[in-house]
């Protein structure tokens, strides 16, 4: 049986990246990388997905409703955009999540394509059996969708040197990053992916 996994970039967004209203440090460093890793997927015909923050204006999210964020990735602003230096296929899967003012949402699982299908259906629909995650943030988001993807059952890789931390408290990234390999997820450089992906190079 053929293996079909597929790429899921996290949150590379503007208000994430440098100059945003809640920037990573370096967030944007990543992208050549990621840039690197969509552009392998493509030439081997395996899917890209993408997941954004897209945050009403009014959430609990946000401190002046009761959360722990600054306002950020709100849906249609600039800030919301994917960092302008990404370079995702036109035939991306765009998966958007925080639209429920009452939930957090880190966890690319709880995102939704344009037609409301869930991340998990989405994955199952297209056949994929496993997911290599990148992008912003080692601590949060890419935490989260991963440990949710273990708890779903589904093979999940995560490309170490293609996520960058928030460390809203120093050392939150380490632990993060200790608790998925507690979990059992593999950590791989992007560089050597192409060995261990099918298709021809």
């Amino acid at each position: 049986m053929s293996r079909k996994p597929a790429l899921l970039v996290v949150d590379i967004q503007n208000d994430f990246c440098p100059g945003g209203s809640l920037a990573v440090r370096d967030g944007d460093a990543i992208v050549p990388r990621v840039n690197r890793t969509i552009g392998l997927f493509v030439r081997r015909g395996l899917p890209v997905l993408a997941t954004r923050d897209w945050h009403p204006r009014v959430t609990r999210h946000f401190k002046e409703f009761g959360g722990a964020w600054p306002p950020h990735c709100v849906q249609g602003t600039k800030g919301a955009r994917f960092h302008p230096d990404l370079r995702l296929p036109k035939d991306a899967i765009m998966m958007s999540k925080g639209m429920d003012p009452d939930q957090d949402s880190y966890s690319g699982f709880q995102a939704v394509n344009g037609r409301g299908r869930d991340l998990e259906s989405v994955i199952r629909d297209l056949g994929i059996d496993e997911i290599f995650v990148c992008g912003l943030a080692t601590d949060y988001c890419v935490r989260a969708t991963a440990l949710d993807a273990v708890r779903r059952g589904i093979r999940v890789c995560v490309l170490s040197d293609a996520i960058k931390g928030v460390d809203l408290k120093r050392g939150d990234s380490e632990s993060a990053i200790q608790e998925l390999r507690e979990a059992g997820v593999p950590f791989v450089e992007s560089r050597h992916l192409a060995a261990s992906l099918p298709g021809h190079p």
